[in-house]
Formats: structure tokens, C-alpha cells, sequence
């Protein structure tokens, strides 16, 4: 059984906080047309010059993509992760971005973490394939 990932209530933004998700959404989605190691190439290029991103932080960013995003709200991991990252970074921050999958069943996600914790995920282990970390917080 999954866990469904639209929330109820998506929240509501101001005008000013609603272009920078939009524009972050979008440039997602074309991001995340591209095979998984320019998308790691990309996202590895946007984290420069960025601090770690709080979980505050990110999960604003997040909610921010949900509020204006049907796709991004539902079951659009790969283009909801990509840019709450991209959120964070236009706001100088950096979440550690994360690709994966879990084995039984089988599936593949995409997420954001901050302060060594996923955000906003449904309490299921995936086993982290690529990873986007802050400048200086690979591991």
C-alpha cells in the first residue's frame, strides 16, 4: 500500500512568494527530463555557493512547490525535489538532494533532506542512489 502524497490543504502564497516556485517548478521539469547523471551534473553545479539548508528551510521550500504545482503535489518526486532544491538555492540555501529506491517492493523516489533527515517523506527507507549534498557536507 502507498502512502499518498498529495497533502489535503495545500497552502496558499502570496503573488510574491508564488513566482519564484513556479519558475523554480518549471525549470524542474525540464531538468528532469535529462538522464540521472547530467541531473546530478546540473543540481551539482546550482548548490555552489550555497549554506546548508535548515529543515525549516527546506520544508518551506517544498511547500512552496506543492502549493503551486498539481504534478509536483501528487506523484511527481523527481520534479517536486528538483525544485525545492532549486527554491532553496534561489533563496542562498542548499538541501542535500537525494535519488533512490526501495527493493520490496520495488520503486524509485527522489527527495530532499536537511539537518540528516528526509523532508516531508512518508516513513519508508530508500536506499540512496546519487546524492547532492551542500559544498563541503559530502560524505
Amino acid at each position: 500500500m502507498s502512502v499518498p502524497m498529495v497533502p489535503v490543504d495545500r497552502p496558499r502564497l502570496s503573488r510574491h512568494r508564488r513566482l519564484p516556485a513556479l519558475a523554480a517548478v518549471a525549470v524542474a521539469h525540464l531538468i528532469a527530463r535529462l538522464p540521472p547523471g547530467r541531473i546530478r551534473a546540473v543540481l551539482t553545479f546550482a548548490r555552489r555557493g550555497a549554506v546548508p539548508a535548515t529543515a525549516l528551510q527546506a520544508r518551506a521550500a517544498r511547500d512552496a512547490v506543492i502549493a503551486v504545482s498539481l504534478s509536483c503535489a501528487g506523484q511527481g518526486c523527481l520534479p517536486r525535489s528538483i525544485a525545492a532544491a532549486l527554491l532553496c538555492r534561489l533563496r542562498g540555501t542548499w538541501p542535500t538532494w537525494c535519488a533512490g529506491v526501495r527493493v520490496h517492493p520495488f520503486a524509485a523516489h527522489a527527495w530532499i533532506e536537511a539537518d540528516g533527515r528526509p523532508i516531508g517523506e512518508p516513513p519508508v527507507h530508500h536506499h540512496r542512489t546519487i546524492v547532492v549534498a551542500p559544498v563541503g557536507a559530502e560524505g
